[in-house]
């Protein structure tokens, strides 16, 4: 560990550029590149496509991308890696920020991004609630990421990784698991497994108020082992819901079950 700074813990060199990885940016760059071709299968990205990368690093995704496009958009917040990304993709357009501070409307332009990306375990769900939220200017999101909040996403009721995520992303994206990908692929080591998952989202959501439905949900799982009614009784007026449904769980619920029960309550002003 670096003693003058316990946030770089490693270097990484590649192509006689060195990278001090940085632990608050959740850097582990892919060296494997049956990966990252399977990444591009999966994606289904066509050279039609206006493709947005998350966080570049080194290139070995990117270095997959230009083989079905020769200009797309990477967003890396490292400086040495932008001017990396830059000088080995100069046909690319390198936008250096954080990109949970981008403005992905602006990226879109007129159409919808594909996004792809092995996004920082970091900030994993900051990332996932920027895309939920615009969603509307996406067309799909293919992303390695930890393998739990992989799991944590594609949950299904009943289950101990059903929560908040899982019903927020379910609610308007069809999310599949596709892939594990172990940690030994990576440098540095990471302490835990990846994987992909693809997010596409829904055509159609029955809900008019997709911010309120998120208060809901949070609210809902406060505190996983009360029952709904425990919950949502100071926040919402309950009247028009069934006992038998109050006395459940969130974890419980559906997707459906939980839109169902959205619209039968109203929040107390």
């Amino acid at each position: 560990m670096n003693r003058k700074n316990p946030d770089i813990m490693t270097k990484v060199e590649y192509k006689h550029t060195e990278i001090a990885v940085k632990k608050q940016l959740g850097q582990n760059f892919l060296t494997d590149r049956n990966i990252t071709k399977k990444i591009i299968r999966i994606s289904r990205a066509t050279p039609q496509d206006n493709i947005l990368e998350i966080g570049p690093g080194f290139g070995a995704l990117t270095r997959e991308i230009k083989e079905i496009s020769p200009s797309f958009t990477v967003v890396e917040k490292d400086p040495k890696l932008a001017a990396f990304i830059r000088s080995e993709y100069p046909d690319l357009l390198v936008i250096e920020a954080d990109f949970l501070k981008t403005d992905i409307e602006a990226i879109a332009g007129n159409g919808k991004l594909c996004v792809l990306g092995n996004i920082p375990y970091s900030i994993t769900s900051p990332i996932l609630f920027k895309l939920l939220e615009n969603r509307n200017r996406i067309t799909s999101a293919t992303l390695m990421m930890q393998h739990e909040v992989a799991m944590r996403i594609v949950a299904e009721p009943s289950t101990k990784e059903y929560g908040i995520l899982a019903v927020q992303l379910q609610a308007f994206f069809d999310v599949d698991y596709c892939f594990r990908v172990g940690r030994k692929v990576f440098r540095p080591q990471p302490g835990v497994d990846s994987a992909v998952i693809t997010m596409t989202p829904k055509n159609h959501v029955p809900l008019s108020n997709p911010e309120e439905f998120g208060r809901f949900v949070r609210c809902a799982f406060h505190q996983r082992r009360k029952t709904l009614l425990n919950n949502l009784k100071e926040n919402y007026i309950l009247d028009r819901v069934a006992p038998e449904t109050l006395k459940l769980r969130a974890e419980a619920l559906t997707i459906e079950a939980f839109f169902r029960l959205f619209m039968s309550v109203s929040p107390r002003t």
